[in-house]
């Protein structure tokens, strides 16, 4: 089965059909989506700035790793849970889309930047943990990771306003 033929097949399920139909259901989703990205979003940028040597110069970065990961960790699961769910709304129209593939495609190289990072230069945190410059790799992780929070917002957004999908949607049909 292919991924397409999988989206018409879960956008004829009775919980995708309800969900995209509510008058109130998916506007509190999308609602959700939205202020869970603003929690999550908020507090990665303010890490990425203290990474970058930009903000919070003389707090430890391992300080606001600790204050801030269940909060972000909270944000971002009910972010991917909503988004999810935005998804099995509208899932052929949104899997057509090239911004949600954008969208998806960021996240992706998002994740291998965490992981990059805490691979390398948070194994050394406890070195530079108070150095107003961090070492270039957690500055790379940083503005790495603001360049692709800014490009999933975008892409995020963009989804609704997909130009390029004319010729497509009579393949979601």
């Amino acid at each position: 089965m292919s991924l397409l033929a999988f989206c018409r097949w879960l956008e004829s399920t009775p919980g995708s059909v309800a969900l995209h139909e509510s008058i109130w259901v998916y506007p509190i989703v999308e609602s959700v989506h939205v202020l869970t990205l603003c929690v999550f979003l908020g507090l990665t940028v303010i890490l990425d700035l203290r990474l970058l040597g930009a903000t919070l110069l003389t707090t430890p970065v391992s300080q606001i790793i600790r204050r801030f990961m269940p909060w972000t960790v909270a944000g971002f699961v009910i972010m991917v849970v909503s988004g999810a769910l935005l998804f099995y709304a509208i899932p052929v129209k949104t899997y057509l889309n090239i911004f949600f593939r954008l969208k998806v495609a960021f996240l992706l190289m998002a994740g291998l930047n965490v992981a990059v990072f805490q691979r390398t230069a948070s194994r050394t945190l406890n070195q530079w943990d108070l150095d107003t410059r961090p070492p270039f790799g957690a500055r790379l992780a940083g503005g790495v990771s603001l360049a692709l929070w800014a490009a999933i917002v975008i892409c995020g957004r963009m989804i609704a306003y997909n130009w390029f999908d004319k010729n497509l949607a009579s393949l979601g049909r």
